[in-house]
């Protein structure tokens, strides 16, 4: 006869937690909480585009307002005539909802390129007519490059039309972020947003240091397309305008400009022979070599500069 085992004896219930038990349970969960609020990335707040004409892509990736720009007016860019009326034609264009080219500003060093791309800007804001929108410009930096694709995502919605500007564009070495360049001004699959241009300066006609170049062409295993692949760069740019050293009579006029504009009290051929001693000494002329002079000479006569 097999034995009936005995039957299993039923768990007994677990009792609720007690009023204690959840009262010192509660402040740590609470604890718990805040901490995670805190540690969460808070949404930054949107940009007002309508609060400056003119904005920085900041690290964060986020447009920052400049409400005022470092400029000068475009009257005092001499010595520049043909590049000056190119380009403000090509950013009259792009305002009027017309087609216009990418520019690259290129060549000496200090001869108003950057100078010329906000004063640009400055122009046409001013000529605009009552009731139309402002053009805006927007600053990137070499090192933020790479962002180039999230900058033009954010202002392709918007309703102004935007000059993209950046300042002594150039690649090196390794540096592989001019290939990101390349496909922002291609624009992907999707295209360059329609109300976006670029424009940058550089001291470099292809954008790339010329060793860099010579490294493709002796080391490559065809070396033809490799140095095609990275001059092609500049190829994005429709607009190409050169800068070069000015002559002794250009500096000169600029000088001249530069006392007139904020009429500094000085006898003309003491600043014209100040002025040339003072290229001589820096072993350059420029219109930043000129600035600089009309700054020191200002100082010297105890006068302000006007903006």
């Amino acid at each position: 006869m097999t034995a009936t085992p005995p039957a299993a004896t039923p768990p007994a219930d677990t009792p609720p937690a007690g009023a204690a038990t959840l009262a010192a349970v509660l402040p740590v969960l609470e604890r718990i909480a805040a901490a995670l609020e805190r540690a969460a990335p808070v949404p930054p707040a949107p940009v007002d585009l309508t609060a400056a004409d003119a904005f920085l892509w900041g690290p964060e990736r986020r447009l920052i307002p400049v409400p005022r720009v470092n400029r000068v007016a475009i009257g005092l860019l001499t010595g520049i005539d043909r590049a000056r009326d190119t380009l403000v034609e090509n950013t009259r264009l792009f305002a009027a909802g017309l087609p216009a080219n990418n520019a690259l500003l290129w060549g000496a060093r200090g001869m108003g390129k950057s100078s010329l791309v906000k004063a640009a800007h400055a122009a046409i804001n001013a000529a605009r007519a009552d009731g139309a929108l402002p053009l805006k410009l927007v600053e990137i930096h070499r090192e933020d490059i790479e962002a180039l694709p999230d900058l033009m995502a954010t202002l392709r919605a918007d309703a102004h039309r935007w000059i993209v500007f950046c300042d002594d564009l150039s690649f090196d070495g390794d540096d592989t972020s001019y290939k990101s360049l390349k496909t922002a001004l291609d624009g992907g699959i999707e295209g360059r947003p329609e109300n976006v241009l670029f424009y940058a300066t550089s001291n470099r006609r292809h954008l790339l240091a010329r060793d860099m170049v010579e490294n493709e062409r002796s080391t490559a295993i065809n070396p033809g397309e490799a140095v095609e692949e990275k001059v092609s760069l500049s190829d994005r740019f429709g607009l190409w305008l050169g800068f070069h050293k000015c002559s002794q009579d250009e500096y000169l006029a600029m000088i001249r400009a530069y006392v007139a504009r904020h009429g500094l009290k000085a006898e003309p051929d003491r600043v014209r022979a100040e002025a040339l001693e003072w290229a001589t000494t820096r072993g350059s002329r420029s219109g930043r070599t000129a600035f600089q002079f009309i700054q020191d000479l200002a100082g010297r006569l105890g006068q302000r500069l006007e903006g």
